[in-house]
Formats: C-alpha cells, structure tokens, sequence
C-alpha cells in the first residue's frame, strides 16, 4: 500500500490484524506465567474495581494455568451481560459461573495450550465485552509484551544526545526499526504493527497510524477522524478553512472519511523530530474529531465510551 493511499486504508482490517497480533503476545505470556506472576487485563475506561471487564490468568499448579472472566456478579450495572453474550461465553469454551467452582466464567488448561487460552481471553473482551481494539486494554502487568496503558507524549521534553542525533536509515525495514525503538521509548512497548506496516496509537477517543515510505525518505502519520460524512459540499468548506489555520496538520475528504496527515521527512530520521510529530497528531486529533464529526454529522473512529 502506498504511504498516501488512504483511500484503500481499511480499518477494519487493521484492527483485525491488530487483535491477531495481541492474541500472540498474550500467548507469549501465558506460556511463563507461574505462581508469582497473576495477570489480570481490564480496559483504560472501564476499571475492574468499578465493575468494569476483565479476563485474568493465575497458575494454581505447576504447569496448569486458570482464566477466570468478569460474570454478571461482579459486572457494574452498564456493563452487564444479555442473554446473548452469555450464551456467546459457554459456546466459545468458557465454563458458567457456580457456587463450587467460581463467581466468574472460568476455564483451566495445561499451559501448553497457551493458544488456545489466548483466544478464550480474545473472545471475552473484543466479542462479548466489547473492547473495541487492544490498545484499549489495560494490563496491570508484563506491558512490555502486551498492551498496556498508553500515556501521552510528554508535554515537554528534554531532549538528549540521541535524540537530535541524525540516522540516515539504508532501508525502509532500517527506518521501521528506527520508529519503532522511539516510540518503544515514548510508550513503554512495543508497538503494534498490522500486516501493511502501519503502527496503531491510542489518543483518547479516536486513533493515529504512522506508516514509512518505501523509499525510506518519509514518515506519514495519519488519522481518519470522522467517517460518514454527510454532505461533501459542506465538508470540503469546513476542511479548507480548517487547514488555511492549520500549521502542521493537513485535512482531507477522502469518500465519506476525513483524514488528518501530517508528514514527517525521514532521511535523514531524527528521534525528536518523530516524538513532536506524534504529540502535535495526538493533540489534534483527539481535539478536533467529536466536535468535527458533529459538524460533518458523521461519526468518530471510536465511541466516546472508550475514553479515558
């Protein structure tokens, strides 16, 4: 896929991809997890002690590992479950909450089928608890391999050495190596990358891509900030006075979607440059999409729930 080809960007595929990625890594996981190392996995919106979802992982014995998923019991009232996503819980594998074996859905298998835990796990949050993509997901442990909470750019940074230091990368795989190693630095992981090379970011109610050319000279950061747009006419006036004040960031009406780029000049790449780019995207993004989508009478990439 072109870097400037959001026309074909499918979200959909992406957050799919996204989701293949995690039930990796949490596979990863769980395959060492022992007695000293619990891991429960709630949502960044939806705290467990305020009755929020979760999906846990305890290592009773020695090679056999317990998944336990927040029931009705311990469910807040707004996130209770139908009868639907109950039924959806017993057909996926999860055995029912019962007074001998517990108040939550539950299931224990030898740790070899770490996989198979992993995709229980995988069904619970994005299919019945409706997370709608893993960066939601909160980790109260190991979140350099899953997903853990994603903090914001910092306000202000001091930059170091390295961070002004220029890398004339040799190769796209180079600069992707370079991008991910900053933004490793900036979030505290890894980040995820779908089968495009495009890397996933959270920013409050919606998200933003970052993509490398594959001639290595460019970084474009991206966001499709309101989809279904009512009225071209309407939003093409809205956009262009939108970008005559804009100093950095660059609308555009692709279809039904709204688009934010910015473009980032990558030979050579410089740390620091990538981390200012990410907060100016972040910040406005998550700024403009709700009162933009209003405007438009479109949506947002993500329902307001899911903020913070």
């Amino acid at each position: 896929m072109d870097a400037t080809d959001y026309e074909g960007f499918d979200i959909d595929r992406s957050t799919e991809q996204a989701w293949a990625e995690f039930r990796t890594r949490l596979s990863e996981v769980v395959s060492v997890i022992d007695e000293t190392a619990d891991l429960v996995i709630g949502t960044e919106s939806q705290r467990t002690e305020d009755g929020g979802p979760f999906v846990s992982f305890t290592a009773p014995a020695r090679d056999q590992i317990r998944s336990e998923a927040a029931s009705n019991a311990v469910l807040g009232d707004a996130f209770q479950l139908d009868d639907r996503q109950l039924g959806a819980m017993e057909k996926a594998g999860w055995n029912p909450p019962s007074a001998d074996a517990s108040a939550n859905f539950w299931v224990e298998l030898p740790q070899e089928e770490s996989d198979r835990l992993a995709d229980l796990a995988v069904t619970a949050l994005r299919d019945v608890y409706g997370v709608q993509h893993p960066v939601f997901l909160a980790p109260d442990q190991l979140a350099e391999i899953l997903t853990p909470k994603v903090a914001d750019p910092p306000e202000e940074k001091i930059y170091d050495e390295e961070d002004v230091t220029a890398v004339l990368a040799g190769s796209r795989e180079h600069l992707d190596d370079l991008v991910a190693e900053e933004l490793t630095e900036l979030f505290g992981h890894r980040p995820i990358r779908d089968e495009e090379g495009d890397i996933a970011i959270r920013v409050g109610s919606t998200m933003i891509f970052l993509r490398t050319t594959d001639d290595a000279t460019e970084i474009v950061i991206f966001a499709a900030i309101v989809h279904d747009v009512e009225g071209r006419s309407r939003a093409v006036e809205v956009l262009n006075d939108l970008n005559t004040e804009a100093r950095w960031v660059k609308f555009q009406l692709i279809r039904d979607r709204v688009f934010a780029t910015l473009s980032v000049l990558a030979q050579p790449f410089v740390p620091a440059h990538l981390a200012q780019a990410v907060k100016i995207m972040s910040d406005t993004a998550d700024a403009i999409d709700d009162e933009l989508a209003e405007k438009l009478r479109g949506r947002t990439t993500f329902d307001n729930d899911s903020d913070d």
